[in-house]
This record gives structure tokens, C-alpha cells and sequence, in this order.
């Protein structure tokens, strides 16, 4: 026996046709009488017309199913279906509402009728796959078209679930049936034409799908998300496609978890996890105990993103779903418009089909009465003949069909595909750009080269509607068909979150639920800080480290810390770059400061110097050598004003006269000093008259002594100008965050020469003065000089670790601060006690309290005077021994303007 199958819809090189296929015989038996014909078990449609061509139709209008005992050792029984789908019976209706108005259509296949047979999958792939023999067996071996002739089938609308249509189609392939269209089956793997080339859809690729649902988690950062699916290719190559679509950004899978086929509450206990947000592509029918079992656990606030799948399940529209439920997003699949669905579907009632049993299990589930008379049923009876209620909407909603808008869809592609074929002319079509293409409802609809639908998703919300049940409301779209990055469009003020939240929004009250839940794994890192991954987790958990000084993040979540430029640095929030601050000895605080003491110091020295000049003719001040007296005052003046060099913004020729000047003044002013303590020693060390020390220390040679001594300090500084001179620089080591201007030395080497040259200078004077401390007088100036350069050595030994130790401008204060010490020091050690002689106790400003001689003297021993002749260096000395008994012998050494005191004895007595 010959088996002709007719098979529509062939799409081969962008061409869909319908073509004859003559089979050869199956077996050498198959040519035998019909006897061997035998069908081994029943499986009888839901509904049935006869017609031309028949359509097989596949629906679960059971969710639920009762797998027998198999057990191998007896036939099993049938599987039993449980829990009646309303919304899955309307699918059903609309199928056979679309093969009415092809058969009343006179423009469409006016010579034929299109027949159906609609079966019941229970959405269950084994029960499909009964469906499906059935379809091609018929219901005895009588009208079986397998048994009697050609088979009069022309394709098959089905199945709802990916899993199911699997193994529908691999059935059907070797007939070269094609399955025609798929409604509701989604799964990516269809579109390998080697293993389904007889496959066509009237839904989008899920590939399309899980694009739009990764880019629905990257527009809600949603970065930490769970994943549950169900036990079938559907599920597995969704979840395939949205871990490629999540890979580059920013979304992590906390977990995958799958519903079990045979399901087990342990196992879907262990799947409700704490992720705020989970993904599902499922079926209801997978969903229903697995969401009833969520529910028992009284955890609420997850929000879930739906699959097409069930994203319009009417089963999950009760008011006991929607504390767990409310606030669901998902894609579904386009919706249209049938005119005539609405009033068809109020035409089936028991009444009319009185012994149909899906019709009866409809009331059943709507009415809750059983409109049959048989006791098996434990309903109350009802007369089937009730109107419809609104919350009938699973089975009676019609406002917005899409599930069974594609059932309308592909009715109406056979039909257009079976009318190109009758009216095919060799060589000449009718087929239109090689490719099936017809207008339904203001619709086009045509298929890609893959047998795939064009691309459109509408997004919808699940809100409370008025009576409490679930609404599903349209919040945005995806259209496939835009560039990338504009498909989805979203009215995100009109979407109700998951959770029981008000809050006030632009003025108004905001009733739905307006926070974007929060699902993540770790908080993000504001701007000024980074993320560090945590070892051995997923990307998207990590810690929030503050960005390191000098470097900046101005983005949220930022993988790395910019570096600031070189001038700049980060602000306290390390999330901008600011220009550095720039710190030098500024005429602040510290600075006036400095400049005010500088200031005080110069014009005290300047009062000393009036003074001093003012009582030049004195005592105290001749015998004091008054010319040295006031070059150290003139070389203290410039000590206490070199320090305000030291102040302000370093500059090229402010750098170079900071150590110059400064090392050339006390020089100076030391080389004085040190002059002066010669004098007093060289001319109290003379043992007897006639000594002529003291002409080799007089006026010319103090002078020439404080001009080679500072002379020697000029050639150091001049040399190191010229060598390597001090400059302005920018210190940025010292610490990153400033820039520092200062004066570098240029050469260490000349710096440390000019302080060396000064401090041996103070050693020097310091050990000669020491040397004269304890000469006799009332007036001992090398006392004061001893304690003087004591003073000055402390401070600047103090200065060099103070120095070496302080950054920039705080070296430049240190600096700055041990002139002004060592000058006050200077000042007041040598200055002071004769000022308060001068002007306090003018009466011992005498040569006779100064030689003693202001009390009654003592009887002295003997005295004379001695005159020396003139030299060379002096033009007279007078030597004026005095002796007493007491106090013994002294010398008043009368030289210029000047006069020394000088203790020691006679060599012979005096009569």
C-alpha cells in the first residue's frame, strides 16, 4: 500500500510551496489485505469536522497529568490529564472559528473545505506524542487513511510547549508532514533547518526573547539574578541563550535551577532561593505546584521575570497570587484583533455539544456545576445553560488575544499556502518574492529564511485590577526589527514592582508600587571608589575599595582608578581631579608673623645703633671700641632683614640672594665680633709695659681682620652662584597632594660650605671669648661675647636637624626663624647691658666706675706712668699702673679713642 502525504509549507532556498511526495512502501506486509491493519490502542479528538484537507490541531487543555505504572508486565493505562485550562480550550475554539471562516472565505480555497481534528497533549510530551499518532492513524481501522489510501492530512497546528512539539515533529518528519504552525513553541533549536525542515512558526525565536530579557535586566541593573526553568529543550535552550546575551555586561547568574518533569516539592523547596529577582521559562503547567509550593513559604517581594510561556496564563490570575505574583514582568507575544472569537466562544455550552467531555470539564471550571446528569460527578448540577461572568476572562477574554491569535495566524498560512499551491503555474509562481506573505487583521504576516515570524514582544505587568485579580497590563514593547540598542521601549511610570510600596511622585500619590526593586549581589561603588572582585565568586560580588590618594573615580561600579595629572590631585571624595595646592612661605599666619618679628628685630638694632651714636662720647661706649660696636650693629640690622627674603613666592633672583645674602651678613657680623674678642683678649694678656702686642690690633688692622674674614664667606657664594646656583623648584615627593615651591640649594656642597664658614667662625670667636671670661673689671665684655656665640651655636646647631627634617616652606620658616634667634640672640647678649647703662644707670657710665675709682680707693703702693714713644702702629701708648694692697696692681691702657682695663702684676714692686 502506498502512503501519499501531502506537505505544505516546504521551505527550501527561501522558496515555501506545497508539494506532492509519492512514498514507497513501507513494508512487503504493507501490500497485504487490511486485516494487518490494527490499532493497538484509542486516542479520540477533542473535536472533530471533516473536510478536502484535514488540520490536526495539539493543545494542553490540561496543565497536569497521572503517569500509570509502567511496569512493562501488562498493557498501561492511559495517562490521565488533570487540572482543565480554559485559556488552552479557547486556543482550541479559535482554531476552529478560523477553518469556519476559510470554508465561508469564496475567495479563499472556494473549492475545497479545510476538516480538523483537535487533540488534547495534557502538556505532556508522551501524551502529545499520542496525539499525533492519532492524527495519522485515525480513530478505528475503517476510516484509518493509512489503511484505505491517501492520507488527506495537511499539516498539523502545534504544539504549545518546545519539548512536546520536539517529538510531535520528529514523528510527523518521515511522513514529510510539516507541523504547521507552531503557535507557542519558542525554543531556539527549531531553527536548524537539517533537523526541522518541516517546521515554521508563527512566534518569535527565543533567541529574540532572552535578547530582550538580558537587555531588561541591564536596564534595571539587575546584577544579581536567578534562573528557573523547566525540564525540556525549551527551558535549556533559553537559559543557553540568555547566559550568550548576558556575557560583556554587568548581569551575574546567582543561580540555575530546574522544575523536574515528574515534579518532587523536596526538590522545588530547594529552588526558592533569596534572589530578589528570578527569570522563568516555564510552562503553567510546570509552574502551577511549583508556585503553590512557593506560596505555602509565605515569601513575597521576588520579582519575577516571565518567559511568553506564561507571562498570560490566565490559571495564575486569582486574587490568592497576587501578594506573590503582583508586579511580575515578562514578554509576551503580540497580540491581535478576531472579530468574531468573542460571540463563537459563547456558542459552545453543554447544550450543544451535550456529550462532549471538554465542553462538560469548561462548566465544570467556570460555573462549578456539572451540567451532566451522571452521579459520578460530585458538582451540583446546573442546566448548562448560564450566561457568562467577567471573571470568566481565562476562557471569555477576548480584548486582547495573543496565543490565540497566532492559532488564528496559522489556520490562515495553511490556508494561503494550500491556495498558492492549487493555483501554482509552472515557472510562474503565484509566489511573490519566492516567500509566503498575506494580510490578516491589518497584519502582514511572512516568515524569514529560518521559517521564523518577525520579532515583536509586547511587555507586561501583572497589576491588582479592581477586583483584586491579576490584570496583565501593557507597559512597553520589543520590536526586533529596530537597530540595535532601540528595541525596547518601556513606560516605566506606568510598571507596578513586586512588594506593597507607595510613595509620592512629582506632587501626586504614586498607587502602584514605584521603587525599582534592588537585586544585587554586592551594593554598587559610588564614584571615588572601586570594585574588587572577592576570590572564587562571580563577578558581580565584590567590595567597594576607596580609591588611593591621587587617584579618582568618577563613575559608579568603576573597575579601576584613574591617576590624576601631575599638577593635580583628587578631592577629598577621590571623585574629581583638583589643581594641587601650592604651598610655599606665604604672608600668612606664619609668615606675618616672621615679618612682623623681622621688622621689630631691624629696627631694634636700629634704636641700639641710635643710641649707641647718640652716646658715642661716653665711657661705656669708647671703652667698648665703639667703631666695631656699630659695624655689628649695621651687619645685625641687615641679619634681621635678609630673613624676609625668605618669604613669599620663590622666585629666580629671590632664591639666589636667600643664602648669599644671609651667609654674607653674619659673616659679617661675626667676622666683628671675632674682631672685637681679639682685641679685649690680646690686650689683657700683656704682662708688663712695653709689650707691643697691641699694635699689631689696632683700628686699620680690626678692619682688615672683618674685611678677609667676610671676604672669604663672598668667595664661597660666589662661587657657588656661579658653579651651581640655588633655583626655584616644585617639590611633589614630600607629599603628593601639594606643590610645594621652595629654593633648592642647586650644590649641597657650597650650601653646608657657607654654614660650615659661619660656624667656624662662631667656634672661633667662642673659644677666644671663653678664653678672656674671667679678665677683671667692672665692665667684661667677653663674658657677654662668650654667652653671645653660646647662644648662636645652640640655634644653629638646633637649625641643621630642623632643616633637613622640614619640607618647603616649613624650611623655609625654620630657616627664617633661626636668623631671627641668632640675631636677637646677638642683639640682646651684647647690646642689652650697656643700653641699660646708657639709659638707666648713667651714673656708672664713668671712667672712674668703669677703672673702679668712683668709691674711695684704697691706699695704693705705689704709682706711675710710663711714656712709650711713637711706632709705626701707635702714636703714643700711656700705661697707667695702680697699686693697692688689697686689690693689687692694674693697667689703664689708654689707645685711641678706647680704653682696656687689664689686670695683672708689676713684675717689681713700685716704691
Amino acid at each position: 500500500m502506498h502512503l501519499l502525504t501531502f506537505l505544505p509549507l516546504l521551505y527550501h532556498v527561501g522558496i515555501l510551496t506545497l508539494v506532492y511526495i509519492q512514498t514507497s512502501n513501507f513494508t512487503s506486509s504493507a501490500t497485504s489485505a487490511g486485516k494487518v491493519c490494527i490499532l493497538q490502542n484509542s486516542f479520540e479528538p477533542g473535536f472533530i469536522a471533516e473536510g478536502d484537507y484535514i488540520i490536526a490541531g495539539i493543545f494542553p487543555l490540561h496543565y497536569n497529568q497521572e503517569m500509570p505504572d509502567l511496569n512493562c508486565t501488562y498493557k498501561p493505562l492511559p495517562v490521565k490529564c488533570n487540572g482543565f485550562d480554559p485559556r488552552a480550550f479557547r486556543w482550541a475554539q479559535t482554531m476552529r472559528l478560523a477553518v469556519e471562516e476559510v470554508n465561508q472565505n469564496l475567495e479563499l480555497l472556494p473549492n475545497y473545505t479545510l476538516g480538523y481534528k483537535i487533540f488534547d497533549s495534557c502538556a505532556y510530551p508522551l501524551t502529545g506524542q499520542r496525539a499525533a499518532m492519532a492524527v495519522l492513524n485515525g480513530m478505528s481501522e475503517d476510516d484509518s487513511p493509512m489503511c484505505s489510501g491517501a492520507s488527506p492530512l495537511l499539516a498539523v497546528i502545534g504544539e504549545s510547549g518546545s519539548a512536546q512539539s520536539i517529538v510531535v515533529s520528529r514523528i510527523l518528519q518521515p511522513f514529510r508532514i510539516p507541523m504547521v504552525i507552531i503557535y507557542f513553541s519558542s525554543c531556539a533549536c527549531f531553527t536548524d533547518r537539517t533537523k526541522y525542515p518541516t517546521f515554521f512558526r508563527v512566534i518569535p525565536n527565543d533567541d529574540y526573547q532572552v535578547k530582550a530579557i538580558a537587555q531588561l535586566l541591564v536596564r534595571f541593573n539587575w546584577t544579581w539574578v536567578g534562573v528557573v526553568r523547566g525540564d525540556h529543550e525549551y527551558g535549556r535552550f533559553a537559559v543557553q541563550g540568555l547566559m550568550r546575551e548576558l556575557q560583556g555586561t554587568s548581569v551575574c547568574v546567582a543561580y540555575q535551577e530546574m522544575i523536574p518533569l515528574l515534579y518532587n516539592q523536596q526538590r522545588a523547596l530547594e529552588i526558592i532561593s533569596l534572589a530578589r529577582v528570578v527569570v522563568v521559562f516555564s510552562a503553567e503547567g510546570e509552574m502551577t505546584p511549583f508556585l503553590r509550593d512557593y506560596m505555602k513559604q509565605n515569601i513575597t517581594g521576588i520579582q519575577w521575570v516571565a518567559s511568553e510561556a506564561w507571562v498570560t496564563a490566565s490559571v495564575f490570575t486569582g486574587k490568592e497570587y497576587y501578594p506573590y505574583l503582583g508586579g511580575t514582568v515578562g514578554f509576551g507575544i503580540r497580540k491581535g484583533y478576531i472579530s468574531r472569537l468573542s460571540n463563537y466562544l459563547e456558542t459552545v455550552n453543554p447544550q450543544r455539544y451535550p456529550n462532549n467531555m471538554l465542553v462538560k470539564e469548561l462548566w465544570e471550571a467556570l460555573y462549578g456545576c456539572s451540567p451532566s446528569l451522571s452521579s459520578a460527578s460530585q458538582l451540583p448540577p446546573c442546566s448548562g445553560q448560564e450566561s457568562p461572568l467577567k471573571q470568566h476572562s481565562a476562557y471569555l477574554n477576548t480584548s486582547s488575544p495573543r496565543v490565540a491569535y497566532n492559532v488564528y495566524k496559522a489556520v490562515y498560512a495553511i490556508a494561503h499556502s494550500l491556495q498558492n499551491l492549487l493555483m501554482c503555474q509552472p515557472g510562474s509562481g503565484p509566489f511573490k518574492n519566492q516567500s509566503l506573505k498575506f494580510i490578516i487583521a491589518g497584519e502582514e504576516v511572512n516568515f524569514d529564511l529560518k521559517g521564523d515570524s518577525i520579532p515583536y514582544y509586547d511587555i507586561i505587568n501583572w497589576q491588582r485590577g479592581t477586583s483584586g485579580n491579576i490584570e496583565f497590563v501593557n507597559v512597553g514593547l520589543f520590536d526586533g526589527t529596530k537597530p540595535a540598542g532601540e528595541e525596547l521601549v518601556i513606560q516605566e511610570d506606568m510598571i507596578m514592582w513586586a512588594g506593597d510600596q507607595t510613595e509620592a511622585k512629582l506632587g501626586f500619590i504614586c498607587f502602584l508600587p514605584c521603587q525599582v526593586p534592588v537585586s544585587v549581589c554586592s551594593a554598587s561603588c559610588f564614584p571615588g571608589s572601586r570594585k574588587a572582585v572577592r576570590r572564587g565568586e562571580p563577578v558581580c560580588c565584590f567590595d567597594c575599595v576607596p580609591c588611593d590618594n591621587g587617584k579618582i573615580s568618577n563613575q559608579t561600579n568603576a573597575i579601576e582608578c584613574t591617576f590624576c595629572p601631575e599638577d593635580f590631585w583628587s578631592n577629598k571624595d577621590r571623585t574629581a581631579c583638583i589643581a594641587k595646592k601650592v604651598e610655599f612661605l606665604a604672608y600668612d599666619s606664619l609668615g606675618i608673623a616672621l615679618t612682623v618679628t623681622s621688622v621689630v628685630g631691624a629696627c631694634l638694632t636700629i634704636v641700639v645703633l641710635a643710641v649707641f651714636f647718640y652716646h658715642r662720647n661716653t665711657a661705656i661706649v669708647r671703652i667698648n671700641n665703639s667703631e666695631l660696636s656699630f659695624f655689628i650693629l649695621f651687619a645685625l640690622t641687615l641679619c634681621f632683614l635678609c630673613s624676609l627674603v625668605f618669604i613669599g613666592e620663590p622666585t629666580f633672583w629671590s632664591c639666589m640672594l636667600r643664602h648669599t645674602v644671609f651667609s654674607i651678613t653674619f659673616s659679617l657680623c661675626i667676622s666683628c665680633i671675632l674682631g672685637k674678642t681679639l682685641v679685649v683678649l690680646a690686650a689683657f694678656t700683656a704682662t708688663r709695659p712695653g709689650e707691643n702686642i697691641m699694635k699689631w690690633l689696632g683700628p686699620k688692622q680690626q678692619r682688615a681682620i672683618i674685611f678677609s674674614c667676610t671676604l672669604v664667606q663672598v668667595v664661597i657664594c660666589g662661587a657657588w652662584l656661579i658653579d651651581a646656583h640655588p633655583y626655584p623648584s616644585r617639590n611633589t615627593k614630600y607629599e603628593r597632594s601639594k606643590i610645594i615651591l621652595e629654593c633648592s640649594v642647586g650644590s649641597s656642597l657650597a650650601f653646608w660650605c657657607v654654614l660650615g664658614y659661619i660656624g667656624l667662625q662662631a667656634c672661633l670667636c667662642f673659644v677666644l671669648a671663653f678664653l678672656a671670661r674671667k679678665l677683671p673689671g667692672n665692665f667684661n665684655e667677653a663674658k657677654f661675647i662668650t654667652f653671645s656665640m653660646l647662644i648662636f651655636c645652640a640655634v644653629w646647631l638646633a637649625f641643621i636637624p630642623a632643616y633637613i627634617s622640614s619640607p618647603g616652606n616649613y624650611a623655609d620658616a625654620v630657616e627664617s626663624f633661626a636668623i631671627l634667634a641668632s640675631s636677637f640672640g646677638l642683639l640682646f647678649c651684647l647690646f642689652a647691658p650697656k643700653c641699660y647703662i646708657i639709659l638707666l644707670k648713667s651714673e656708672k657710665n664713668t671712667k672712674q666706675h668703669l677703672m673702679g675709682k668712683e668709691k674711695k680707693p684704697l691706699s695704693p703702693v705705689g704709682q706711675r706712668q710710663v711714656k712709650i714713644p711713637a711706632t709705626g702702629l701707635l702714636s703714643s701708648q700711656t700705661f697707667t699702673h695702680c697699686c693697692w694692697k688689697k686689690r693689687g696692681c692694674y693697667t689703664v691702657v689708654n689707645m685711641g679713642l678706647s680704653q682696656f682695663i687689664w689686670d695683672g702684676l708689676l713684675p717689681s714692686k713700685i716704691s
